[in-house]
């Protein structure tokens, strides 16, 4: 059995030749090549909220600092988190990482 993507999970309709792909763009974690593989998707597609960027929740979300909170209430987050399990589970891409935003 595959493991969904973000997009697919989603149905956000911004993948290559998706339904909001004209209107709207491709999607930055289904072009982020260098994160292939991670949490067994493609591109970024199971590591998403590590990607500055993506069209979440009606707006275009920042970095990963600005858009941690956000990110891990999602259920896409949940699903993949669960599913990869805390052994394999990968939170930041290759040499990404995590600085809390000042407050």
């Amino acid at each position: 059995m595959s493991k969904l993507n973000c997009w697919e999970i989603k149905k956000c309709g911004r993948e290559p030749g998706g339904a909001k792909s004209k209107e709207m763009g491709i999607c930055p974690a289904v072009t982020e090549v260098s994160c292939n593989g991670l949490n067994n998707g493609k591109n970024a597609g199971r590591i998403c909220w590590a990607v500055a960027g993506t069209f979440c929740g009606g707006k275009v979300q920042g970095d990963f600092a600005q858009k941690s909170v956000s990110c891990m209430s999602c259920e896409v987050f949940k699903l993949i988190k669960t599913e990869e399990g805390a052994e394999k589970f990968n939170l930041l891409k290759p040499g990404q990482a995590y600085h809390a935003a000042a407050r």
